[in-house]
């Protein structure tokens, strides 16, 4: 049954100044709320390895934002912004960054009423840097719905459609910091382990972490996995509809290795999910699994499928059920994709902690946040309010423990 949630019971006051418009010097000196069992406390994020527990499992998200914003203009001079979201074609994200010469985008375009149907837009090039020229990149509208697109990229050069965004493209960057990339975002608003790129948006929990951090959970005993969900725009979107019934999730890519699902299955009940976007993926493994189970392919977890029913399966049948799958298909890793929305009421199956910063009033991350400490959300809050906590992607961090909540 889907859950009957208004979204106006998710608000909370953020005055401008608490939102973190820029990283501070060092990632791991940032702020770390620690909520367990009810008790609330703070601490420094260098001394997290302290709060984990060896045997268990550390999920990261190592996916890689890419600048996907670009910058055109029309023969007549208006500027058109595009916004890069997916691969249409070819569809692969490794084989449309690796495309020389041509590929298709779905994209976002702004100002969009001034673009002419197959009407050539140039790269716009202010300070007429002669490498950019030489790439000659232009965009042609093959398709339209309202503000979203698909474009057709030509450049020259030869270059990998990935080479062109890192020379021509520049780092999305959350819409309410209310101001444009600088150079060090590029560096900032990346995790350390970013690898496969893909997303739109930065799996910001990570955004905390250092090699000294990192060493230090290791020489803890601290098993460390990596799983890939690329981040699409649609973690931006606000909730509208005065129902959370009403809001339909964005679909986000994901992978996962026969390696470390076989880890998550073995260890299920002591695993610390690093963001949001890693404990959404790690939470669809198990209706992955669970779709196996049932004879179906494991392609897809629906917005609501974990509320439609009662599922009786257990955590370990589901995984391994999913291993099995990989193994008689002859594969090393789950493709598939999530629409998932965790929301008050929702059962978590596989992970006990997690690591996440501070979310937007009234969006889908705070009702995450509601779901996994138990409803306990807004005395986190309040207690990071009143105690200089800094809030959204550049902010602060939290470890919730959910295991006696």
């Amino acid at each position: 049954m889907i859950p009957d949630i208004r979204i106006s019971e998710y608000d909370y006051g953020l005055p401008d100044e608490r939102i973190a418009k820029f990283p501070l010097e060092k990632r791991d000196i940032s702020k770390l709320l620690l909520y367990d069992n009810g008790r609330i406390s703070e601490d420094v994020f260098y001394n997290l390895p302290d709060y984990l527990e060896a045997g268990e499992t550390m999920v990261f998200n190592d996916t890689k934002v890419v600048p996907a914003r670009l910058f055109f203009t029309r023969p007549t001079g208006a500027h058109i912004e595009v916004f890069c979201l997916e691969p249409y074609e070819p569809h692969d994200y490794n084989l449309s960054f690796a495309s020389t010469g041509q590929c298709m985008w779905s994209c976002i375009a702004g100002n969009i009423k001034k673009w002419r149907n197959n009407e050539a837009l140039s790269l716009y090039n202010p300070e007429n840097d002669p490498f950019i020229s030489s790439i000659d990149l232009k965009a042609r509208m093959v398709a339209r719905d309202g503000a979203n697109v698909v474009v057709s990229f030509e450049w020259k050069e030869g270059l990998p459609f990935s080479a062109v965004l890192e020379h021509c493209g520049k780092i999305p960057i959350p819409p309410y910091l209310n101001r444009e990339s600088v150079d060090s975002d590029y560096e900032r608003y990346q995790t350390l382990y970013a690898m496969h790129r893909g997303s739109v948006a930065a799996p910001t929990a990570g955004l905390h972490f250092t090699e000294e951090v990192l060493k230090n959970i290791d020489a803890k005993g601290v098993d460390m996995e990596r799983i890939c969900l690329h981040v699409g725009a649609g973690t931006f979107l606000p909730v509208k509809s005065e129902l959370i019934a009403g809001h339909r999730m964005h679909k986000e890519p994901f992978r996962v290795s026969r390696k470390t699902l076989c880890r998550i299955a073995q260890n299920a009940g002591s695993v610390i999910a690093v963001g949001t976007t890693s404990i959404r993926t790690l939470e669809s493994l198990y209706y992955l699994g669970v779709k196996v189970l049932e004879g179906q392919v494991p392609d897809y977890v629906e917005q609501w499928s974990p509320y439609e029913r009662e599922y009786t399966y257990t955590a370990k049948e589901a995984l391994d059920a999913l291993a099995g799958y990989l193994d008689k298909h002859g594969a090393d890793a789950i493709t598939a994709s999530t629409g998932i929305i965790i929301v008050p009421g929702f059962r978590f199956r596989i992970v006990d902690k997690l690591v996440t910063n501070f979310h937007q009033p009234k969006s889908t991350l705070l009702l995450l946040i509601s779901a996994f400490v138990g409803g306990d959300w807004r005395r986190i809050y309040d207690f990071a309010m009143e105690n200089g906590f800094r809030f959204l992607s550049y902010g602060d961090s939290s470890l919730l423990n959910r295991r006696n909540a």
